[in-house]
């Protein structure tokens, strides 16, 4: 692949790593709202230790797209568009978390919109073509 290409999968990976670290102050934060005595619902709970782990799956994917995998593109490149609407949108729902919460989780979504826009930007346009079947034209 070429420079831009790598280039562009280096940003993607940083942003889904920030997007770990954001993640982990998330979690923090659970634990600290929880160990002050605040309630902290089984959702927040479940939410925040579950998207440090999916960063994790995330940055491998992106160095698998980056070896070449079409499937591990095509992948990233969805998570990073459905991600941040079904983040947000739970978070919405009234009741199920409260308004720090779901703040907290917009800003961490935030890197994962970067890498919706670097997925579709001209860098990897080629990879969003459909591969041609053996012997068509």
């Amino acid at each position: 692949m070429e420079t831009n290409t790598q280039a562009a999968f280096g940003k993607a990976k940083t942003s889904i790593k920030v997007y770990g670290a954001l993640s982990i102050v998330a979690l923090m934060a659970v634990v600290a709202v929880a160990g002050s005595g605040h309630t902290v619902n089984t959702f927040m709970w479940v939410r925040a230790a579950l998207l440090p782990v999916v960063a994790v799956v995330l940055v491998r994917m992106i160095a698998a797209a980056a070896r070449g995998s079409r499937r591990a593109f095509d992948r990233v490149s969805a998570l990073a568009v459905i991600m941040p609407i079904a983040i947000i949108a739970v978070d919405l729902i009234p009741g199920v978390c409260p308004p720090w919460y779901a703040l907290m989780q917009a800003v961490c979504v935030l890197p994962i919109i970067r890498v919706a826009v670097i997925t579709r930007g001209s860098e990897l346009a080629a990879l969003r073509k459909p591969a041609r079947a053996a012997g068509r034209r």
